[in-house]
């Protein structure tokens, strides 16, 4: 087998093509979590914070202050942006949540399938004598 036959068939496999799509919308799920956060969140969180919220919280390693994080670091002075990581923190909490709740859901959808599955009993065999009575009763019927 050449090598880019080889390959072909590695890429092709399903389990690598699902991992890629798993991939991307997961890429576009986390887009969609940091928008909900920046977006609907944290406006709330800064009614209750007074401020804009965490995202400019830092701690400069320099005499001078500074009104937010961006002239911190373009005045070249290290800082510890702890606001930025609380934030993070946020997103991924969220994106967590949201997640299990999608898997939650997902189980429940497969629980009940299964379980209707196992609800629908198999057909019963008749004894002989249950055959002839279930025929005299149609025959009465007619």
């Amino acid at each position: 087998m050449s090598f880019i036959s080889e390959f072909k068939a590695f890429a092709m496999r399903g389990n690598v093509v699902d991992l890629a799509v798993g991939v991307i919308i997961g890429g576009a799920f986390g887009k969609i979590v940091s928008s909900m956060v920046d977006d609907l969140i944290m406006p709330l969180v800064s009614l209750f914070m007074g401020d804009k919220g965490f995202k400019d919280k830092f701690f400069a390693f320099s005499s001078q202050s500074f009104e937010s994080l961006a002239k911190a670091k373009e005045a070249g002075v290290p800082v510890l942006a702890y606001g930025n990581f609380i934030q993070t923190v946020i997103d991924f909490t969220i994106l967590a949540f949201v997640i299990f709740l999608m898997v939650k859901g997902m189980n429940n959808l497969k629980k009940k399938e299964e379980t209707a599955a196992a609800a629908a009993p198999a057909p019963v065999e008749l004894t002989k004598e249950e055959q002839l009575l279930t025929e005299i009763r149609d025959l009465l019927k007619k």
